[in-house]
């Protein structure tokens, strides 16, 4: 009986499973399965990582393309731009001015005046536009040249505190350097255009509208300020980019529009500029945000009429060479023949 059961015994054992080596089978799975999950909480969190990147670069990406936070100080400068047909300028000038006015720290905006009307070219009219139009925490303007690029970087975008601002002066432009010119870029308060009635709408075609603006700062009283200690003299405080042989100055004089404009314009101005502002659109050129307006300027007929000359008569009528203080044809002194 005893032998039997002994028998019995060891058959038991030998047919029944180690309980150690089921404890450690049991092990080799759990760390099995843990593996498992680690490798799929690893592969899960690369994937997040590698995606959040992607949308990083990509906001990067977005945010350069549109512009940087503006910069932000006392004060704020709207540049006017007036323009037409002119996009191998622009897309020059915006990112160029963008940059060179984020080095000085002005906090601006860039406003392109582009004339779709029929009419002829008007500078300042569109400049008066621009004034209009613009935002009206920009407590400066620069009226200012598509074509202007300034080189030297002590010409400073300062705001005019005590009167108007020419930076390209005599002297400092590469082609113009009379005395009393005040073309190219000029910066002057909001309140002060204001108070001059800004620039006069008169001026359809190349010329002279500037030389009016300075005999209405003139007869205001204003000081125009120039900048001071530039020795780069006109060939190299600023870069011209006008090609005058593609793109001729409208010379044109027809009516009486020659006597018509010789004298200070005190019927038009910033009080009735007429126009309609066809379209507006934000636009990014290399990281530079521009304001650019499509712009319908209107034309009184009766008071000039040579805002189209096509097919109208030219001015024939003999020139008034009388001068008083009205008078906004600049004295030009003769350059002086050099021996040989």
């Amino acid at each position: 009986m005893e032998t039997r059961d002994v028998k019995n015994l060891e058959t038991v054992l030998c047919e029944s499973p180690n309980p150690k080596m089921i404890l450690r089978q049991n092990q080799a799975k759990l760390v099995f399965l843990v593996i498992i999950l680690c490798f799929f909480c690893s592969c899960s969190l690369i994937f997040y990582i590698l995606s959040n990147n992607m949308n990083w670069n990509c906001e990067c990406e977005s945010k350069r393309e549109i512009i940087s936070e503006p910069l932000k100080g006392d004060h704020k400068l709207c540049i006017l731009v007036p323009f037409r047909d002119r996009f191998e300028e622009l897309l020059e000038f915006a990112p160029y001015i963008y940059k060179f006015l984020s080095k000085q720290n002005v906090e601006h905006e860039i406003y392109i005046l582009h004339q779709v009307d029929k009419y002829r070219f008007n500078r300042a009219y569109l400049i008066n536009v621009g004034f209009r139009e613009s935002n009206v925490n920009c407590d400066y303007i620069a009226m200012h040249d598509v074509d202007l690029l300034p080189s030297n970087p002590d010409l400073l975008y300062k705001y005019p505190e005590s009167g108007p601002l020419h930076l390209s002066g005599p002297g400092l432009h590469p082609k113009y350097d009379y005395p009393t010119f005040i073309g190219g870029i000029l910066l002057i308060s909001r309140k002060m255009y204001s108070k001059l009635d800004g620039m006069s709408n008169k001026y359809w075609g190349w010329g002279l509208e500037d030389d009016e603006f300075f005999v209405r700062m003139r007869q205001a009283n204003l000081v125009i300020e120039r900048p001071k200690g530039i020795r780069t003299g006109k060939s190299g405080t600023f870069r011209h980019v006008h090609i005058t042989k593609d793109r001729p100055r409208d010379n044109a004089k027809c009516y009486n529009q020659r006597n018509a404009t010789r004298r200070r314009d005190k019927q038009t101005g910033l009080s009735n500029t007429l126009y309609t502002v066809a379209s507006r659109r934000r636009l990014i050129i290399d990281g530079a945000l521009v304001h650019f307006l499509d712009i319908e300027l209107e034309c009184d007929r009766e008071l000039t009429p040579w805002c189209n000359c096509t097919g109208a008569p030219p001015d024939t009528a003999p020139i008034d060479r009388t001068r008083d203080e009205d008078v906004v044809v600049p004295l030009i002194p003769k350059k002086k023949k050099t021996r040989k």
